[in-house]
Order: C-alpha cells, then sequence, then structure tokens
C-alpha cells in the first residue's frame, strides 16, 4: 500500500500522558510530507519518463526490425534479380551458339553443295574438253584427207 503526501500531512495519532510534543510531530510530519511529495512527484515524473523512454524503444527496436525486414527482402530481391539476369544471359548465350552452331552447319553443307556442283561442273567440262578436241582432232583429219585428196 503506497502512502500518499496527503496521508502523512492528514495523519492524527492518539493522545497520551506523556506522550510526544505534538508541536514537534506536527513539524515533522509537514516536513516529511513535504519531502515525501517531492520524491512522490519525482518519482511519477521518473515513471513517465521511462514510459515515453520505453514507448520510443519500442518505436526504434520496430523501427530496426522493419529495416532489417526490408533489407532482407532488398536482399533476395537482388539475389532473384542476379540469379535471373544470370538465368536470361544464360538462355542468350545458349540461343547465340545454337543460331552460330547453324549458321555454320549450313554454311559447311552449302561448301559441300558447291565443291559437288564444282566437280560436275568440272566433270562435264573435261568430258567437252575431250570431245570438242576429238571433233577438232577428227575435223583436222577430215581436213588432212579432203587436202590430200584435192591435191592429187
Amino acid at each position: 500500500m503506497t502512502i500518499t503526501p496527503n496521508e502523512i500531512i492528514n495523519k492524527e495519532f492518539k493522545k497520551t500522558f506523556r506522550g510526544y510534543d505534538i508541536d514537534e510531530v506536527d513539524e515533522f510530519l509537514e516536513q516529511l510530507s513535504e519531502d515525501y511529495e517531492k520524491l512522490y512527484k519525482e518519482n511519477l515524473n521518473l515513471k513517465e519518463k521511462i514510459e515515453a523512454l520505453n514507448e520510443k524503444l519500442s518505436h526504434y527496436v520496430n523501427l530496426e526490425s522493419t529495416l532489417q525486414n526490408t533489407l532482407l527482402l532488398a536482399q533476395s530481391a537482388a539475389d532473384q534479380a542476379k540469379e535471373s539476369s544470370k538465368k536470361e544471359a544464360e538462355l542468350i548465350i545458349k540461343n547465340a551458339q545454337e543460331a552460330a552452331n547453324e549458321l555454320v552447319k549450313k554454311a559447311e553443307e552449302r561448301v559441300l553443295e558447291i565443291n559437288k556442283e564444282y566437280e560436275i561442273l568440272k566433270n562435264e567440262y573435261n568430258m567437252f574438253k575431250s570431245r570438242f578436241r576429238a571433233l577438232l582432232q577428227s575435223e583436222l583429219e577430215n581436213l588432212d584427207k579432203e587436202y590430200i585428196t584435192n591435191e592429187k
């Protein structure tokens, strides 16, 4: 049970024969009441300050928690973005490599086709050259025969 300053100042004691000096007791109680009232008010002020500080502390603890959560979310988002970018880059590289391989394959196939066409044309040319040479040879022989026949 807490005693208030008013209870101290208003406290009445029984009067007995050969008791304490009433004025001295009243004076002491008044001084005690004043000192107690100062301490009581100071205690109330300190409790209010503690409550205010606890509220601020709670606010800062909540703020710290929010900041930590925000930091974790930001880190997680950064990690996800990094991973997503890495996968996208790998996919782009893979697609580019596949496209390059396809171009190389088509180019190699075209080179083979051109080489085949070249060989065919070369063979046709050689055949034409041989036939034309044979034709020319035959015509030269015919001319020689005619010349010989005409000279006689």
